[in-house]
C-alpha cells in the first residue's frame, strides 16, 4: 500500500482541485466530441455526397481547427480562460445541433467549418488555465494527466461513437452537442477564471508572475514596437525552434492515421489488422502514461524529447522491413512509448517559454502544428510513398533522427532562457516601478 500511495503522488498528487475540474471537463469534451469521427461516412451514407465532397467537407472542418486555435488563444489572454471555455463549448453544442438537423450539403460544410474553430478553441485555454494554477513544479505531472484524459476520452468516444452511428446518426450528433454541453456545465459551476489580473504599468513593461508590472529581459527586442500580442510569439526565434520541432514530431505520429494503413493495405494486410495496432497504441496510452513521471521526473527535457522523437524514428523506421502483422505491432509499441515520453516535456517547455500574459497565445501558436501535420503528412508522405516505398520510412526515421538531434542542440539555450526568467522576475519584482 505504500508503494501504491508514493506512485500515486508522484503521479497525481498535490495539484489544486480546480485543475481536476479542468481535467474532468477536457474528459468529458474528449469523450463526446465523437460526431466529426464519422462525418465522412454521413456525408456519403445519409446525404448522398462523393467521396471527394465528404473529403472537402472534413478538410473544411480541419481549415476551422486552425482558424479556431488561434483564435481561442487571443480570446482566452484577453476575455480570460473561462469565458473562452464557456463560449467555445456552448458554440460547439449549438453548431452540433444544426449538423444534426441540416440537409444541404452548402450549409453542412459551412457548419462543419465553424464547429471545426468551435472544437479547437478551448485548447489554449484549458493548458493556460492548468499552468495558471498548478504550481511550476508540479505542471509536468499536470501535463502527464492532460495528456492522459485527452486519449482515454478519444478512446471513449471512438467506442460511442460506433455504436451511435448504427443507430442512428442523429443520436450521433445529438448526444455530442449533449455531452459538449456537460462539459460547459462543470466548467460553468467548478472552474473560476484563473487568469492573472492586469495591472498598468510603463510603456514596454508587462506584469509578472505576481500581476507586477516588469520588463521581461527573454522577450526584450521581440516585438518591441508594438504591445506584446500574437506577433510576439511569431517572431520569438527560440520558441519557434521549439515549434519546428515538435512539427516534426506531430508528422512523425500522424503516419499512424495516413500513410500507415495504405502500407498495411500494400502488404495485403487488412483492415481489421490496422485497428489491432492502433487499438494497442491506445490501450499502451491508457495503461501506461501515468507511469511516465517516475521515469522522466528529474531528467532534463530537451534529453526526454530526444529519446522519445529517436524512439518514435525508430518505430517508424522499422516499418520498412515490415510485411507482417507481429512487426507493425513491435513498431507500434516502440512509437508509443515516445508519444508518451513526449507528451509532459513538450507541454512543459511550452509552458516555460511563453510570458505569463501570452500564454494562451504561446499556446495557440504551438497547437497549429497538429493542424498543419495532418495536412503535410497525407500530402507528401503519400507522394513519397507511391515513388519511394518502403523507403519512405527510411525517410520518416532520417527525419525524426535529425528532430532529435535538435533538440540535443536548442535544448540547452531554451534552459538558459527559463532560467534567466526565473532569476529575473523575482529581482525586478523587488525594484520600485515607474
Amino acid at each position: 500500500m505504500r508503494g501504491l500511495r508514493r506512485w500515486w503522488d508522484a503521479t497525481a498528487g498535490g495539484l489544486p482541485a480546480t485543475f481536476w475540474y479542468l481535467w474532468a471537463g477536457l474528459l468529458v469534451n474528449r469523450a463526446g466530441a465523437f460526431a466529426v469521427l464519422f462525418l465522412s461516412l454521413y456525408l456519403t451514407a445519409a446525404r448522398g455526397a462523393s467521396e471527394s465532397l465528404a473529403g472537402a467537407v472534413v478538410g473544411a472542418y480541419g481549415a476551422g481547427g486552425a482558424v479556431g486555435v488561434l483564435l481561442g488563444g487571443v480570446l482566452a489572454d484577453r476575455w480570460g480562460r473561462r469565458a473562452t471555455l464557456l463560449a467555445a463549448h456552448l458554440s460547439a453544442a449549438g453548431l452540433m445541433v444544426g449538423l444534426a438537423f441540416s440537409r444541404h450539403l452548402a450549409v453542412i460544410a459551412a457548419l462543419a467549418a465553424l464547429v471545426g474553430i468551435a472544437h479547437s478553441m478551448p485548447s489554449p485555454a484549458f493548458v493556460a488555465a492548468i499552468v495558471d494554477v498548478v504550481p511550476e513544479h508540479r505542471r509536468s505531472r499536470a501535463f502527464n494527466l492532460q495528456f492522459w484524459a485527452f486519449n482515454l476520452g478519444m478512446a471513449v468516444a471512438s467506442l460511442l461513437a460506433g455504436l451511435l452511428a448504427e443507430a442512428s446518426f442523429l443520436a450521433l450528433f445529438l448526444v455530442d452537442a449533449a455531452a459538449t454541453l456537460a462539459a460547459a456545465a462543470l466548467i460553468a459551476w467548478k472552474v473560476p477564471e484563473t487568469l492573472p489580473r492586469r495591472h498598468s504599468g510603463p510603456a514596454g513593461s508587462r506584469p509578472d508572475e505576481a500581476g507586477r508590472a516588469v520588463g521581461d529581459p527573454v522577450t526584450e527586442g521581440v516585438g518591441r514596437s508594438r504591445p506584446p500580442g500574437l506577433h510576439t510569439a511569431l517572431t520569438d526565434r527560440t520558441f519557434l525552434v521549439f515549434v519546428g520541432l515538435t512539427f516534426v514530431l506531430a508528422v512523425l505520429t500522424m503516419q499512424t492515421s495516413t500513410i500507415m494503413p495504405l502500407a498495411m493495405r500494400a502488404d495485403g494486410l487488412s483492415p481489421s489488422a490496422y485497428g489491432t495496432v492502433v487499438a494497442l497504441g491506445g490501450a499502451l496510452i491508457v495503461v501506461g502514461q501515468l507511469f511516465v513521471p517516475g521515469l522522466i521526473d528529474r531528467r532534463r527535457a530537451h534529453r526526454v524529447l530526444a529519446l522519445s522523437t529517436g524512439l518514435l524514428a525508430v518505430g517508424f523506421g522499422a516499418l520498412a522491413v515490415a510485411d507482417q502483422l507481429w512487426v507493425y505491432l513491435a513498431a507500434a509499441v516502440v512509437w508509443t512509448v515516445g508519444s508518451m515520453l513526449a507528451a509532459p516535456p513538450n507541454a512543459q517547455i511550452n509552458a516555460d517559454l511563453a510570458p505569463p500574459e501570452l500564454r494562451a497565445r504561446y499556446q495557440s501558436v504551438f497547437y497549429l502544428t497538429f493542424p498543419a501535420a495532418s495536412f503535410v503528412a497525407p500530402t507528401l508522405g503519400g507522394v513519397s510513398l507511391q515513388y519511394l516505398g518502403e523507403r519512405h520510412w527510411l525517410v520518416v526515421a532520417a527525419l525524426g533522427l535529425l528532430a532529435a538531434g535538435g533538440h540535443l542542440l536548442a535544448g540547452p539555450s531554451r534552459e538558459r532562457r527559463v532560467a534567466a526568467r526565473r532569476v529575473a522576475a523575482p529581482t525586478r519584482a523587488s525594484q520600485p516601478v515607474g
